[in-house]
């Protein structure tokens, strides 16, 4: 599954996998006796792609207690950790719509559906960017299941590496109106000058005042190619019969804090291990892989 430049996926398959893959990890996360989120889509969807492996982990029938001694732990962490990634961002978008942020654009929206399940505030409008049979799978599915989206929620059926911005206006986003935009579990699927390319479109199409929520990892001694290699083990410990790895691009990145920066972006940031602690949940500063990832808001000046 080695990627190229100008591949394609269905959520079955590639980097949309992985989007079937965090969609089943929010389905066992919301059943949680003590959930930290709640999303009643994301089985369904999970069940609507027919991946047979993730089918299982959200009818639970693989779960943490039954994983192998090797893989112990691996399930509960995965889960615990789409929890706080998906609390982080669901938490971001209310907090702009609370300060009077009416526009959101959701980058890779995969089986995100954010655009259903939160609440948002009258006259909001959610912007979705994917790939075309993403959206188009998602779209019908949702129907399928009589859910209404909470807010005008538009489509925008394109892949990032193609001329996205041209398609959301298009699509009748106001570039004079502030915007939140999320790139959740995005960057290391771009490469390294898609990533910096990326940025530079969000800036250039936000309002003063728009915010901007990611999360990236640091470099340090594992190579991207590394850490696919780890991320695809883990899973395969529980069974999961879908080769993951391959998925990410390798490359010198930019720092995401410094090259928003750079860009005119008042930036905070702080690491995904901290926000464990925010919700409630154990973190093991054993698990390197997740140790170094950074959750990141930003504001344009």
């Amino acid at each position: 599954m080695t990627r190229t430049d100008q591949d394609s996926w269905d959520l079955a398959s590639s980097v949309g996998a992985t989007a079937t893959m965090v969609a089943a990890a929010r389905a066992v996360a919301s059943n949680d006796p003590n959930p930290i989120i709640n999303d009643p889509f994301a089985a369904p969807l999970v069940r609507a792609v027919g991946l047979d492996f993730f089918r299982r982990v959200v009818d639970g029938e693989i779960n943490a207690a039954d994983a192998p001694e090797d893989g112990d732990g691996d399930l509960q962490l995965e889960t615990d950790s789409i929890a706080v990634r998906t609390r982080f961002f669901d938490d971001f978008f209310l907090n702009a719509a609370r300060d009077g942020i009416r526009q959101a654009v959701i980058l890779a929206a995969g089986l995100d559906a954010r655009a259903y399940r939160l609440s948002w505030p009258d006259g909001s409008v959610v912007y979705e960017v994917d790939q075309p049979q993403v959206i188009e799978f998602k779209t019908a599915t949702m129907a399928s299941l009589g859910a209404a989206p909470a807010a005008e929620r538009r489509t925008v059926s394109v892949d990032l590496r193609d001329d996205w911005p041209a398609a959301l206006r298009g699509s009748g986003f106001d570039v004079s109106q502030p915007t939140s935009w999320s790139a959740e579990g995005l960057l290391m699927y771009l490469p390294p000058e898609a990533q910096d390319r990326l940025f530079d479109n969000i800036t250039a199409l936000s309002a003063p005042g728009s915010k901007l929520a990611t999360e990236y990892h640091p470099d340090n001694d594992t190579t991207m190619s590394e850490r696919a290699q780890e991320f695809n083990e883990r899973w395969a410990k529980l069974g999961c019969d879908i080769d993951l790895s391959g998925l990410f691009f390798d490359g010198e990145r930019s720092n995401v804090v410094e090259y928003l920066t750079e860009h005119g972006w008042q930036v905070s940031s702080r690491p995904r291990r901290e926000l464990f602690t925010d919700y409630g949940r154990e973190f093991s500063d054993d698990e390197t892989q997740l140790r170094n990832i950074v959750s990141v808001t930003a504001t344009l000046r």
